[in-house]
Formats: C-alpha cells, sequence, structure tokens
C-alpha cells in the first residue's frame, strides 16, 4: 500500500489520482486510434472522451458521497477529495452514460456506435483505476489469513481491487473481440453491462467496506442487479 508516491515540497502525488490519470490517458489514447480507424476523426473521440469522463467522475463521486453519508455529513470539506474515499462506478456509469448520450445528439452522431466504441475502455479504465484504490487501501476485502496486509487496516486482507482489475481486464479483452465480430449496433455496451454488473455481483462478497441490507446482498449488488436488468431492456428494444 502507498497511497502517498511522493512528495515535492509541499505538493502531494497520491497513487489514486495518478493512476486515474494514467487511465484516462491510455482510454482517451486508444479510444481516438480506434475513431479515427472508423473514420469517425480523433478530435470527436477526444471530445467525446472529455465529457464522458468529467460527467462520469462527477457522478462516481456523488453516487460514493451519498452511499457514505453518514462519514461526509461530518466531514463536508473531504467531499471534493477523491483520494478519501474514491469513486463508485455505478454513479460514474449513469453520469457517463448520459454524458454519451447527450454529446451524441448534440453532434448528430449515432448514439449507438459511440457507446460500442467506448465500452471496452470504461473496463480498461476501471481496470487501471482499481490499482489506484489497491495503492489507496479503499474498497478493501474481508479478513483472510492468506491475504494481502495492509497496514491501514492492521489486518490481512482479500485483495478485492485486484481481483476487480484482473476480472475488469478480462472484460476489456472480451468487449474487444466482440468488437471485432458483426454485431447489431450498441450489442457491445449491452455486453458491457452484463458483464460489469455480473463482476461486481460476485467480487462484492469478498468486501468488507458495506453494509449488508435484504437478503444479505449489499447496495452495490443490487444496483448491479439494477444495471443488468438495464442491459436486458436496451438488448430487447435493439432487437426491435
Amino acid at each position: 500500500m502507498h497511497p502517498i508516491l511522493f512528495k515535492i515540497g509541499p505538493l502531494t502525488v497520491y497513487s489514486y489520482g495518478v493512476m486515474l490519470a494514467l487511465a484516462v490517458v491510455v482510454c482517451s489514447w486508444l479510444m481516438g486510434r480506434d475513431a479515427a480507424k472508423a473514420g469517425l476523426g480523433r478530435d470527436t473521440a477526444y471530445d467525446f472522451v472529455f465529457w464522458v469522463i468529467l460527467w462520469g467522475i462527477i457522478g462516481a463521486r456523488i453516487f460514493y458521497i451519498m452511499v457514505a453519508w453518514d462519514y461526509f455529513s461530518g466531514h463536508l470539506l473531504e467531499m471534493a477529495m477523491i483520494n478519501k474515499g474514491g469513486l463508485a462506478w455505478q454513479g460514474g456509469l449513469a453520469g457517463g452514460t448520459a454524458a454519451g448520450v447527450w454529446f451524441c445528439r448534440s453532434r448528430k452522431l449515432s448514439v449507438r456506435m459511440f457507446m460500442d466504441l467506448c465500452a471496452p475502455y470504461i473496463a480498461l479504465g476501471q481496470s487501471i483505476g482499481r490499482i489506484g484504490c489497491f495503492f489507496n487501501g479503499c474498497c478493501y476485502g474481508k479478513p483472510w489469513a492468506f491475504g494481502i496486509f495492509f497496514p491501514v487496516h492492521e489486518a490481512r486482507l482479500y485483495p478485492t481491487q485486484l481481483y476487480e482489475t484482473a476480472g475488469l481486464f478480462a472484460i476489456f479483452l472480451l468487449l474487444k473481440a466482440a468488437q471485432r465480430k458483426p454485431h447489431h449496433p450498441g450489442m457491445v455496451f449491452v455486453l458491457y453491462l452484463w458483464l460489469a454488473a455480473i463482476e461486481r455481483f460476485v467480487v462484492e462478497f469478498y468486501r468488507d467496506d458495506h453494509d449488508l441490507l435484504w437478503l444479505g446482498l449489499s447496495l452495490a449488488q443490487y444496483v448491479s442487479l439494477a444495471i443488468f436488468i438495464a442491459g436486458i431492456v436496451v438488448f430487447l428494444r435493439l432487437k426491435k
């Protein structure tokens, strides 16, 4: 665990922020390359990525604050400090998707095409971002005798952050493979919704940073179920 990479005078460089920035740079460049190959233009893709990432981060932070309101209600100044707790991907998905739809409609572009184009890189960005969670010590797992020792928690825990990094990277590879095969526009994004929801639902059983609700499931698991069902609804609409 290394929440702080280094300090230069009064400047503190956090590992979480570095990994988040790395995810943005890598995914933006790769999506720009794919957009150029598809004849859509790099600049259009970069503009799309900017708005999606901006509102994705805002949505992810708002959702995280809502979930952890008992803490943030007494630490209002920490709301804007994403290294204090981090981001919730469910809120990021909602914010980023809304921004993507708005951007495409304002530019008279195909919403389905751009969602398919960015879907693999949403998963890749999450995968890289979870490494930042690992260094930061957030999104931690349950105690496990054979787990990784986290000094901030003074215990050996399931490295759930790394589980998500591996799972989301596998989803990225599957989505890239799906892109290369014939498919209805929008189906790659639907596949992302299904796979990401399943991945988070499973890993959540090993996490220990949440309260359990009805039937012993966490809020994140219920949201994952809702996202999976939303994917089914979108799939049925695409089939029509």
